[in-house]
């Protein structure tokens, strides 16, 4: 039987089994752990992170824009593409706030009328932003479609139209 809370030994055999059958091993925020012909590598994360807020109902339009920042060289977090099945997502959530050099809130009509997590994450990346340097960039908020961007957001931060033109306004 095994323990709820796996030991460093236990963790680390998943990893070398991982890695034996020619599998990457990422640490979320930390970096990623490689096969090499000499041995293994581990790779530092190093391009920005950026956390993407949204609704269900925009999920298509959320991992379009992961897709765009991955292949313009930054480190996407998408709750769909990064949670994995038993992870306590909403301290997932956090945590990929807190650590995220960025974060992207996508507005639409659908998104300011809905009670939940999106709101949550809003107001959560908003604390977030209040603890860095007045005149550093965190909160990025984009509107899918002509719709008004919450005040607490809009009265301190530029937001951008992905309309009409998407690949105009990423």
């Amino acid at each position: 039987m095994t323990s709820p809370n796996p030991s460093f030994a236990q963790i680390a055999g998943v990893v070398r089994e991982a890695l034996a059958k020619g599998a990457t091993v990422e640490i979320d925020g930390l970096g990623s752990f490689r096969k090499t012909a000499r041995g293994y590598r581990f790779q530092p994360q190093d391009q920005p992170r950026v956390f993407i807020a949204y609704v269900n109902e925009d999920a298509e339009f959320a991992g379009r824009m992961f897709d765009s920042l991955a292949e313009a060289g930054f480190d996407p977090w998408m709750d769909r593409r990064k949670l994995l099945p038993g992870q306590n997502w909403p301290r997932a959530i956090q945590n990929a706030l807190e650590t995220s050099d960025f974060a992207v809130a996508f507005f639409s009509g659908r998104s300011i009328r809905k009670r939940g997590g999106f709101q949550a994450e809003i107001r959560y990346a908003l604390e977030c932003a209040r603890r860095l340097p007045l005149d550093e960039v965190f909160l990025l908020p984009v509107r899918l479609e002509p719709c008004p961007v919450p005040v607490d957001v809009a009265r301190f931060v530029q937001y951008v139209d992905l309309f009409p033109d998407w690949e105009q306004g990423v």
